[in-house]
């Protein structure tokens, strides 16, 4: 028989928003944190760069305000924008009493502080971080006192299925009732009552071959978000990183942008800086920019990669400012303070996701998306570095503002039916999983990556439709697994960014296609939103 738990708040995901939320409402409020694998991998462990907050002098809120809508290429909300960006300074304090320790650095009158780094599409240094390893300071610094907290359980390998809504068990008024979750040790479902569940599970982009992310980052809360009928929007701008370590043995790791602030140059095999014939802003330029160049490049010359090289600063200075990057690249061989480093793009952030409002509120009651799983408006077409923390940050903080004032008028928990595994058995051919997610990986890779066309859209959509058939059938007949829940999803997510991709007939932001090359400024800038005709039950078929 399926266990039954009851919170006030069910957490799905474990990264810098899903704790913020919990952090925030845990003083009134009983909350559950469920995380497919460990605690902390997530993404936001694996963030290098650091988080942009206005702090200098020199800089302004309007300042950062105006990068963002420049850097989303005409779609960002402008009053998401400036709640976001206003919010910066009051995030960055809030990790500092949670115990987060960012780099310093002296001044002339020998007091200390945050030092300031600059990013792509950022025109002031406004980047706080902790060294190269901001992400993994700020996890853990948020796990130390998620851990303690008498309010907050956590629950490692558990990973959610579906969520629970009143239409599913054709009740009214429409609401979310909790979800149910794998728990992958034990291999039962379990049964999550909760008045209100987050969503905070991150972003997709392990639906390419190609990925910065950790395996986590299969687009659960986007998948379960779409089969429970909510809105979700602009899945096209699918962030490619320009920079990932190019090496046989090197998985998925990322060369942070901040190296290219502190002056790093992009060079072809022969040593030659190439950015500028690209963009007057050479190494700094928006992230699709430099991604489409490198692409280019290494298209034209049939080459495996390009070169990232800082080593014209001294040895001391980087192996001060990047020392996570400098012992990962020794461990393959590559001493950065005397040689270039290979790279090459990978996905790397979703800027689409569930569509929400100012407070993180889906279209279902009690049900809040957060993080890089939420569409917000922040992001636009385009996400500027360093934003994507931030924005954890800040609406981690609107989301428990409004849990504070609305928790007490959700309706408490009601009987719910337990999972249902009678008329299904053990699967007898994993392999069917395995391959059905590379297929995916590859043919996203493939066909809907970083330069796109209308006739390998229609490719990856048929095959789409082929996968999407079978993966259903599949699931309709066996006990589920973590490698089925998770190709489940990655199949909806695929479906989602290529639909979108379809639908824009541009070239904008992080979406460029070839039978479009152009913006098409005649007109407002329309977010792509796409709703489920067919919201699917959560209960097991």
């Amino acid at each position: 028989m399926s266990e039954i738990f009851d919170y006030d708040v069910l957490i799905i995901g474990s990264g810098a928003a899903g704790l913020g939320v919990a952090l925030r409402i845990a003083d009134s409020a009983r909350v559950a944190i469920v995380a497919k694998t460990r605690l902390q991998e997530c993404s936001t462990f694996y963030a290098q760069g650091g988080i942009s907050a206005v702090l200098d002098a020199q800089d302004s809120i309007e300042s950062h305000i105006q990068d963002t809508l420049k850097a989303g290429a005409g779609l960002c909300d402008p009053q998401i924008v400036r709640l976001v960006v206003a919010q910066g300074k009051e995030c960055i304090g809030w990790l500092l009493d949670q115990g987060t320790t960012f780099t310093e650095v002296e001044s002339e009158d020998g007091e200390r502080h945050l030092h300031l780094t600059r990013e792509g599409g950022h025109s002031h240094r406004r980047i706080v971080h902790a060294a190269d390893a901001t992400g993994k300071e700020v996890e853990t610094s948020l796990l130390n006192h998620a851990r303690t907290h008498p309010n907050i359980d956590l629950y490692e390998y558990h990973n959610a299925i579906d969520l629970i809504t009143a239409s599913k068990l054709k009740m009214t008024p429409q609401r979310v009732m909790g979800a149910y979750v794998l728990d992958r040790k034990a291999q039962r479902v379990k049964t999550f009552r909760a008045k209100s569940v987050v969503l905070a599970t991150g972003g997709a982009a392990k639906v390419y071959l190609y990925t910065s992310n950790p395996d986590t980052a299969t687009g659960d809360g986007i998948a379960m978000a779409w089969r429970a009928g909510c809105r979700i929007a602009n899945m096209e701008f699918m962030q490619f990183h320009p920079t990932c370590l190019y090496h046989p043995q090197a998985r998925s790791f990322l060369i942070s942008e901040a190296l290219r602030g502190e002056g790093a140059r992009l060079l072809l095999p022969d040593g030659t800086p190439f950015m500028q014939r690209f963009d007057p802003r050479g190494e700094l330029a928006p992230r699709d920019i430099v991604a489409r160049a490198i692409d280019h490049e290494i298209k034209r010359l049939g080459v495996d990669c390009v070169y990232l090289d800082i080593s014209h600063k001294s040895p001391d200075f980087i192996r001060a400012h990047f020392p996570t990057i400098h012992a990962r690249c020794l461990d393959f061989g590559i001493d950065m303070t005397r040689e270039p480093i290979p790279v090459v793009p990978a996905a790397h952030y979703t800027c689409g996701g569930v569509l929400t409002d100012a407070w993180g509120r889906t279209d279902i009651p009690g049900l809040y998306a957060v993080g890089e799983t939420a569409c917000t408006g922040l992001h636009g077409a385009n996400r500027m570095a360093s934003n994507s923390l931030l924005e954890c940050l800040v609406f981690a903080r609107q989301a428990a503002m409004d849990l504070k004032r609305r928790l007490h008028e959700f309706p408490p928990p009601v009987p719910l039916p337990r999972w249902d595994e009678s008329q299904v058995t053990d699967s007898d051919e994993e392999v069917v999983v395995s391959h059905n997610w590379d297929e995916i990986r590859r043919f996203m890779w493939d066909y809907v990556g970083i330069v796109r066309t209308d006739k390998r859209l229609q490719r990856a959509l048929r095959r789409v439709e082929m996968l999407k058939q079978e993966i259903a059938e599949y699931y309709g007949h066996f006990r589920v697994t973590s490698d089925l829940l998770e190709l489940r999803n990655l199949i909806i997510v695929a479906e989602l960014i290529v639909q979108c991709a379809m639908r824009r007939k541009e070239s904008r932001g992080l979406h460029y296609t070839l039978d479009y090359p152009s913006r098409n400024d005649s007109e407002p800038a329309q977010n792509t939103v796409l709703m489920n005709p067919s919201p699917a039950g959560g209960e097991r078929p």
